[in-house]
């Protein structure tokens, strides 16, 4: 059985296909299985069944994501007490596994069966091995993009979640978890550890990477810029793009460089959390806003149903703060001053301290602020999540978007004054005290400093200045031009009556084609098809559905760049594959922090992904012979020393 090499597409790929890891060289090897089982003694089998039980018992705890160690409390000194992986060992040497029962039954009561390096080795293996799989149709495929997510802590470590996207050879999108990156102080450490990372241990050939994006919080979003930069000057050819799963306006806020906007995001997700924790929660709180819009009960309506939602993450997340404000503030008021015993204590004075938040003026004048500057980006962003037609017209209206921006910054005083004046008027409302921050107060040098002045220059002007910027920085002419592609689409071509000329936008691509001398005449004969097409022949609406059609292998061309685009980070994937990612989100936030692991998050989200349990097992035990040769070779001491 030939196992660790594939026969890909691409030549080039192959030299990629090996596994490195920084405990363990860990490397996929070629094992001919029937051979090397008759060449083995009768100890050398049963100490190959007992690797492979151990084996078993690391994937089985990954799949159902239950943590090595198991518990947290500290044991005091001297007292033995097993871990979760020592008693599933018990468990399978009772229910009748003689290799384990042979293997332990002459150890003293309290030993550990198998040593917390030995379990970390183990893990390495499995993941490696694993990931294989996950790539073997990333290196046929050929062409594929990176996304890297918001950091999330593991056992107090911060490390960013790193995912892969491509076309598959059913032409299905696809968007695997491929592992963690650890997060280091300085960005351009980052971004050589990022590459390392993705072609020295994972093997990817980035010559082949189209695109990439970055979703990452205020914290990081500096050094994620820094090594996305790094990147694409070293492979110029991926382009630098919006994650679909994230909304721009939430990109943009979550990476303004304004230290109040990242304590308003932390309120919003901490509000969204609070009430999606509970139904009687969520029952209180559509009834506060039931009562607070009596006058306006389909607006009362739409707002209660948006709530079931992740309406933190939504596009016009701002917008809905802004008009949900006082219904929040009421409701949780309702939950902390409770005398009823309804609510805990717990939910009480998280209610409170929710509530506190919530109604200070920085709180108050940020959330408007942001309204304000980011309803020019709206639609925009919202065109960016929805069809194939969404995006091409996104793409055609990014100069006057910019023109807006533009002249909001230069009436900036103008704009300010409108709305500082509607922050002061909903304060009014809510009686929440117009003042300048804590801080500023205190050591405030200039008494005739306003609160107006003082937030015009410390939020309004670098907001806008950062939205434009963002902006410019994200769409550039490269991304502009994959954007346009989109009239590639059937429905696209046809909303815009077959007139257009996808040529000029196509040659981004030139070098990726297999016959680029074509294109012209391809794609001239890609429009006559659709514009003569029959009555009853609905154009096909998006990327995947023109990349399914029966003819597609008619224009290779054509197929070639739907396909590059197709792996784009910023289209949003019809087919609804985002199921790595959910299973990630499902894992942080159903495992404490103390006992997540990179390792037992990889298995546990790619737990369905086939592995051989042979491979795994033997490149274990060919890792582990070929350290102790090495650890067994003499240490000879430089004579010059000596003398």
């Amino acid at each position: 059985m030939r196992v660790g090499t594939v026969d890909a597409v691409v030549p080039e790929q192959e030299n990629h296909q090996t596994n490195n890891n920084n405990d363990m060289d860990v490397q996929i090897v070629e094992v001919d299985q029937a051979d090397g089982n008759m060449a083995l003694t009768t100890e050398e089998r049963e100490h190959k069944d007992y690797i492979r039980s151990l084996f078993e018992t690391v994937l089985l705890m990954g799949k159902q994501n239950v943590s090595l160690e198991g518990r947290n409390c500290k044991v005091p000194e001297g007292i033995y007490t097993p871990d979760n992986f020592q008693a599933l060992l018990e468990y399978r040497i009772n229910s009748g596994d003689d290799v384990l029962r042979r293997r332990f039954e002459l150890l003293a009561v309290n030993q550990e069966y198998c040593s917390r390096l030995q379990q970390e080795q183990i893990l390495e293996v499995c993941e490696s091995c694993i990931r294989e799989e996950v790539l073997r149709e990333v290196w046929s495929s050929q062409f594929f993009s990176i996304m890297c997510e918001d950091a999330v802590d593991l056992a107090g470590e911060e490390q960013i979640p790193v995912f892969i996207r491509h076309i598959d050879n059913t032409y299905s999108l696809r968007e695997e978890f491929i592992g963690f990156l650890p997060c280091v102080a300085d960005a351009e450490v980052l971004a050589i550890n990022f590459l390392l990372t993705l072609t020295e241990k994972w093997g990817l050939n980035m010559e082949f990477c189209r695109g990439m994006s970055c979703n990452a919080s205020r914290k990081y979003s500096a050094k994620m810029k820094v090594v996305a930069s790094r990147l694409l000057q070293k492979y110029p050819e991926a382009t630098y793009t919006l994650s679909s799963n994230c909304a721009l306006n939430l990109w943009l806020s979550k990476s303004t460089p304004v230290p109040g906007v990242s304590v308003v995001l932390g309120i919003l997700d901490d509000i969204s959390l609070f009430f999606q924790s509970s139904a009687q929660l969520q029952e209180e709180l559509k009834n506060t806003i039931n009562s607070l819009f009596q006058d306006n009960v389909e607006k009362g309506s739409e707002l209660i149903e948006l709530l079931k939602s992740d309406w933190a993450s939504r596009h016009d997340a701002f917008e809905m703060i802004v008009t949900l404000l006082h219904s929040l503030i009421a409701c949780l008021d309702k939950v902390s001053c409770d005398n009823s015993c309804r609510w805990d204590a717990k939910i009480s004075s998280h209610a409170f301290i929710l509530s506190s938040a919530m109604t200070d003026f920085d709180f108050v004048v940020t959330i408007v602020i942001l309204k304000n500057a980011l309803s020019f980006t709206r639609a925009f962003g919202k065109n960016l999540q929805g069809s194939s037609s969404d995006v091409f017209s996104a793409a055609n209206s990014l100069t006057a978007v910019l023109h807006a921006l533009n002249e909001v910054m230069d009436n900036i005083e103008v704009y300010h004054e409108f709305w500082f004046e509607e922050a002061t008027n909903l304060a009014g409302k809510l009686h929440i005290p117009v003042k300048l921050p804590g801080q500023f107060r205190e050591c405030n040098m200039q008494h005739d400093l306003t609160s107006e002045n003082f937030y015009k220059d410390a939020l309004s002007i670098p907001t806008v200045q950062h939205i434009i910027q963002g902006l410019k920085d994200l769409f550039s002419e490269q991304h502009l031009k994959a954007l346009k592609c989109l009239s590639l689409v059937p429905a696209v071509m046809g909303q815009l009556k077959f007139s257009t000329s996808e040529e000029h936008n196509a040659d981004k691509y030139k070098s990726d084609l297999p016959n680029p001398d074509t294109l012209s005449a391809e794609l001239h004969c890609w429009r006559v098809k659709w514009k003569h097409r029959g009555k009853d022949v609905e154009l096909p609406t998006n990327l995947f559905e023109s990349l399914q059609l029966p003819d597609i292998k008619f224009f290779p061309n054509v197929q070639a760049v739907l396909k590059v685009l197709s792996a784009l980070p910023i289209f949003k994937m019809e087919n609804k594959c985002d199921t790595s990612r959910k299973r990630l989100s499902f894992y942080i936030e159903k495992t404490p922090r103390e006992q997540r692991s990179s390792h037992l998050a990889f298995l546990n989200v790619n737990y369905d992904t086939k592995h051989d349990l042979d491979l795994m097992v033997d490149t274990y035990l060919k890792a582990v012979e070929s350290k102790d040769k090495l650890d067994s070779i003499p240490q000879h001491t430089d004579i010059a020393e000596e003398v």
